[in-house]
């Protein structure tokens, strides 16, 4: 059995994945101290609509190039992003400046590999947003890590940035298949297997090795949950915490919000992760509680 290949079964399936990070965006945005996970779960939803931030901006840009080019076009995808850039939606300073610099006619490429330093960013904001892509190439998880890879470049250079976003996109990818989603070793070994060996990569394989562990805290101590917004240090424990809880989405945001850290960005990934598979759409509830998403974000084809 294979995924719809068609572009309108594979713009629904990645807005499905957009909605769901946009949920956990928002949400997990209304969680700023590192809480104990059962005292947050006890803890009534805040009163709505949530906003969501720039993980939920960059993401619909991402699945507005698809719509249009039905692949990564690097220029376009520069180009919405500085264009529909709102400087208060949460962006980092280095990332302000750039889409600025890129909306007054500046080169991305330029600019993109000469941020710190030269060196480029290794921040997780290639990852937070690539979730919809993976969903979109559910019927190709290699084609889902190429194309990843290449939506990274207009932001972010750094490999370990390249990378997360590598992870982030085939776990999506794998899943969105439409014989329902893998175990949770099997897609994290899955995603292991389609990614270079880096930081991110380290991370993943003690993700894996730490499926058993019951103690979502314990297992961010070791991998990380975004306290240093760096890829490596978000991307690892987001999928750990998506591959625990595939197929039930208020369990997997309550386990990845509970050990606090960076909270909007790694519940957009895990949310993203799950609403790929049609198992995974976030409550309803909670997506009522969600201010819509853009009127430029594409419905159809």
């Amino acid at each position: 059995m294979t995924a719809d290949s068609s572009s309108s079964g594979r713009l629904e399936r990645s807005l499905a994945s957009l909605r769901g990070l946009a949920v956990g965006d928002a949400l997990g945005s209304q969680f700023f101290v590192p809480a104990n996970y059962p005292l947050l779960k006890r803890q009534a939803l805040p009163a709505g609509p949530w906003q969501w931030t720039d993980d939920t901006e960059m993401a619909c840009s991402v699945v507005a190039v698809l719509a249009v080019h039905h692949r990564i076009d690097q220029d376009a995808l520069a180009r919405s992003f500085a264009e529909r850039h709102d400087f208060d939606r949460g962006y980092g300073p280095a990332v302000n400046r750039l889409l600025r610099l890129v909306r007054e006619g500046g080169d991305w490429r330029e600019l993109a590999a000469g941020l710190f330093n030269g060196r480029g960013s290794w921040g997780n904001g290639a990852a937070m947003r690539i979730a919809p892509l993976g969903a979109w190439y559910a019927d190709d998880p290699e084609q889902a890590t190429h194309q990843a890879e290449i939506s990274a470049y207009p932001t972010h250079q750094h490999r370990e940035a390249v990378v997360g976003a590598m992870a982030v996109a085939a776990a999506a990818a794998l899943a969105g298949s439409p014989d329902g989603p893998p175990g949770p070793e099997a897609l994290l070994d899955g995603v292991i297997a389609l990614v270079p060996k880096s930081a991110v990569g380290q991370g993943l394989r003690r993700a894996r090795d730490m499926l058993d562990y019951g103690d979502a805290g314990t297992v961010a101590a070791v991998l990380g949950c975004g306290r240093r917004t760096t890829a490596h240090d978000t991307v690892p424990f987001a999928l750990w915490s998506a591959a625990r809880s595939l197929g039930d989405y208020e369990a997997a945001f309550w386990t990845t919000a509970g050990v606090g850290g960076d909270v909007d960005t790694t519940c957009s990934i895990v949310g993203g992760v799950l609403a790929a598979g049609k198992a995974g759409a976030p409550p309803a509830v909670w997506a009522e509680h969600v201010e819509a998403l853009p009127e430029w974000v594409p419905t159809g084809l």
